[in-house]
């Protein structure tokens, strides 16, 4: 059974588990007079073996600045509310919700299939995007090193990588970011979506804090690693107001690059989601979806290309502005383009005996 809606669940974003959207049958919390809804649920995490047989997923939306992408994990603990991949967990047969914090895929043998991928004759070298569905850094990553072993492979490869994270884990890997650095093959966009710890702490339970994040920005860029901030999602009435406060902090942190995402609340995310809000911020709950129906044309979504990321209308518009105002008065640098030419295939054994044996 699910857990009641409204009723937080601590240390997990999401409140309850709705149906999976491919299911042919639906469950409903019922009272049974014991008081059994008044209790959420929180599973445990579950770490499952993912048997996939490629890593590298392409991609062809003009919205994203890549074409190619690497996650070594389906599901993230961090638990963001407001995470776009959250649907992506109904193809495992799971809810968006708390399962999609909980029951986690991880990619075991993504390191050796990457060397697989990238010494395949056909293979044309462009950038990688780390972690852009599901956080590369979350906790699983202290155990597992999956991120880490693949970062060994494009180290040794040559091979230039952009980062997505709101997980201080990265500092881990500080010496592997360096060496790409070097040769202008690597920068990490570090996610921060608010300056205000107890908003976080609702809205991200067990990502980083907005403070230490902005220190995750200081470090790598002290250590000469390409560092940029990205604020996704910008949340009408939650967030917004902290746009330009967001943008100096991280600037002062050593930040070159700024980007954001407006809202966005595909499939199951819009109710969870929805649900969230009225256990919050049940005052301004109305307030917030009716500004984001502004922004996407009267519903809660709108997955055109062009449109999906920046909204449109008068509120999407004065963020717009606003955003570029304040990055142009803090004269953010940029960054520049990851290098290919350094590209160099890796070499795979091959498994077949030598026809001749040792002895010849």
């Amino acid at each position: 059974m699910s857990s009641p809606k409204n009723h937080p669940v601590k240390g997990r974003g999401a409140l309850d588990n709705p149906d999976n959207r491919f299911d042919s049958y639906s469950r409903e919390a019922v009272d049974d007079g014991w008081g059994s809804l008044d209790v959420a649920e929180n599973p445990a995490r579950e770490l499952i073996r993912d048997s996939s047989r490629s890593v590298i997923v392409r991609n062809q939306s003009p919205d994203v600045p890549f074409r190619q992408s690497i996650n070594p994990y389906r599901g993230c603990e961090h638990g963001c509310i407001y995470c776009f991949a959250r649907p992506s967990h109904a193809y495992l047969g799971y809810s968006a919700g708390l399962d999609f914090e909980t029951r986690l895929h991880y990619k075991a043998d993504a390191a050796p299939i990457l060397r697989e991928e990238l010494a395949a004759r056909s293979y044309q070298c462009e950038p990688i995007a780390l972690g852009v569905n599901t956080d590369a850094y979350q906790p699983a990553e202290r155990k597992l090193c999956i991120t880490q072993e693949i970062l060994e492979v494009l180290v040794e490869t040559r091979h230039p990588v952009s980062i997505i994270t709101k997980g201080a884990l990265i500092e881990r890997d500080l010496d592997l970011l360096q060496d790409l650095a070097g040769d202008g093959l690597v920068n990490v966009m570090v996610s921060l979506t608010t300056l205000d710890s107890q908003l976080a702490r609702r809205m991200e339970p067990r990502a980083a804090s907005p403070a230490r994040r902005l220190a995750l920005i200081e470090t790598l860029h002290r250590a000469g690693i390409p560092t940029g901030v990205l604020m996704a999602p910008m949340i009408p009435y939650l967030n917004d107001s902290e746009l330009t406060s967001i943008l100096e902090a991280a600037r002062a942190a050593g930040a070159r690059h700024a980007g954001y995402v407006l809202l966005r609340l595909p499939h199951e995310v819009a109710g969870l989601f929805e649900d969230w809000l009225q256990a919050y911020y049940p005052n301004q709950a109305e307030r917030v979806l009716n500004r984001i129906r502004d922004c996407r044309g009267g519903k809660l979504y709108d997955n055109r290309f062009g449109k999906r990321m920046r909204g449109e209308g008068i509120f999407a518009d004065l963020i717009s502005r606003r955003f570029r105002l304040a990055v142009n008065k803090l004269a953010f640098p940029g960054i520049a383009d990851l290098r290919c030419d350094l590209f160099k295939p890796p070499h795979v054994q091959e498994p077949q005996l030598d026809l001749f044996g040792d002895d010849v």
